[in-house]
């Protein structure tokens, strides 16, 4: 089986070669290929891919390419994770809206429509030559921010594909440690957006034992999303995006103080470069936990096993909501607990409640008309999303907020 990772030349394509190498006999890899215009990053990523597989004792073939249809042809799986104008339009991205007053982030508010409008017309291109050239039935597994919006395009254009996210698979983790239980014996009841989730239920043997860990552990949950304990009496864990929305004007005050993320995030890819030129390296660097993605390659390796085998196994993934949250539309893409087999079926879930609700529905009416937006281009279908989204809500600051974005992505956004 031949898997495909466009965007190869990621610094965080070791993290996907563990558990790629550790897991190729049982998902019977044979070939990884690695796609990205970045040649030079490539000749880097490559080998050490390539190495990290044969430590695990793995004899796939690894090779790289700036040839999207060579890359792509033949691929049962293939993974994106693009960036599309690198950690510079991120930076712009975190910056732009502070002068508004608004949150800067990658994916929420108006940082995530910037990268979203990049990033999905480059995205259907990429599985357009997917359908053209990838093996019958191929999926497309997406890790490419904003998940949900990407996912959401994918599917509006007709392709096979499946968003993934690490937030669920954090909780789990964290949850487990708490309990003293093995990860793989924690269920979640996961539901809402891409970065707009609760854990509404941790289900061990069927059992929800999540009002028993809040009881136990309540201010270390508290502590590991950066929320008041209070943002969850109901008993309903948000991620830790969340605090996005409930503490927005104390984020943005931080924001402002220190470097951004995406300023952090280039100084560790300088440093990471630097560790992967050793042609002895053969395993990913303890460095790499501080770039972000935790468990990513455990979930990309899970999900990939059970799409597949159709296994029946639980993930939480991006998927069409077809009812399953009966106040959005049919077409909206939730991320759900959902079984993972012939069909791919969210599980039932405590349910979330009417502030969770109203919440979810907003963001998804964003997210709606920011694809259109991306799809179509234009200042008013960018505009109409802003004002449309929780964080921004107000004619002057979507005003605003347009006007900034396409100042600071006209070089991505051709239609500007």
């Amino acid at each position: 089986m031949k898997i495909a990772v466009v965007g190869g030349g990621s610094t965080y394509t070791p993290e996907l070669a563990e558990g790629f190498g550790a897991n190729a006999a049982a998902l019977g890899i044979d070939e990884v290929v690695l796609v990205d215009p970045a040649v030079d990053k490539l000749e880097v990523i490559g080998p050490l891919v390539r190495r990290i597989m044969r430590r695990h004792g793995s004899d796939a073939r690894v090779e790289w390419t700036a040839d999207l249809d060579r890359g792509v042809e033949g691929a049962a799986l293939v993974l994106l994770q693009l960036r599309v104008g690198g950690q510079q339009a991120r930076i712009a991205d975190e910056a732009f809206p502070l002068e508004c007053g608004c949150v800067g982030q990658e994916t929420t508010g108006a940082g995530g429509l910037a990268k979203a409008l990049r990033t999905i017309p480059v995205a259907l291109r990429i599985a357009h030559r997917v359908r053209e050239l990838a093996a019958p039935d191929a999926w497309i597994v997406d890790f490419t921010n904003p998940v949900g919006m990407v996912t959401r395009a994918l599917l509006d254009a007709g392709h096979r594909a499946i968003g993934l996210c690490n937030v669920a698979i954090g909780f789990q983790r964290r949850f487990a440690g708490l309990l003293g239980r093995d990860p793989g014996e924690v269920v979640l009841d996961h539901v809402g957006l891409n970065h707009l989730t609760w854990e509404t239920g941790v289900r061990i043997d069927g059992r929800d034992v999540l009002p028993d860990l809040l009881a136990a552990h309540r201010e270390t949950v508290a502590e590991e999303v950066d929320l008041p304990a209070a943002v969850f009496a109901d008993g309903r864990v948000p991620s830790y995006y969340l605090r996005y929305f409930y503490a927005h004007d104390q984020e943005v005050a931080h924001l402002r103080a220190a470097p951004s993320r995406g300023q952090e995030v280039a100084r560790i890819e300088s440093e990471l470069w630097k560790v992967y030129e050793d042609d002895t390296l053969d395993r990913k660097p303890d460095l790499l936990s501080q770039r972000g993605g935790a468990y990513y390659s455990e979930a990309a390796v899970a999900l990939m096993r059970s799409l597949l085998a159709q296994d029946g196994d639980v993930h939480a993934v991006n998927v069409r909501n077809r009812g399953f949250l009966p106040f959005l539309p049919d077409e909206a893409v939730i991320e759900v607990s959902a079984r993972v087999g012939a069909e791919i079926t969210p599980v039932d879930v405590a349910p979330l409640g009417a502030r969770q609700r109203g919440l979810v529905s907003a963001v998804s009416a964003y997210e709606e008309l920011g694809v259109q937006a991306a799809v179509h281009g234009g200042e008013r279908r960018v505009y109409e999303a802003l004002l449309a989204h929780p964080l921004v809500g107000q004619h002057d600051l979507a005003e605003g907020l347009t006007s900034r974005l396409i100042a600071s992505g006209r070089d991505h956004l051709p239609w500007a």
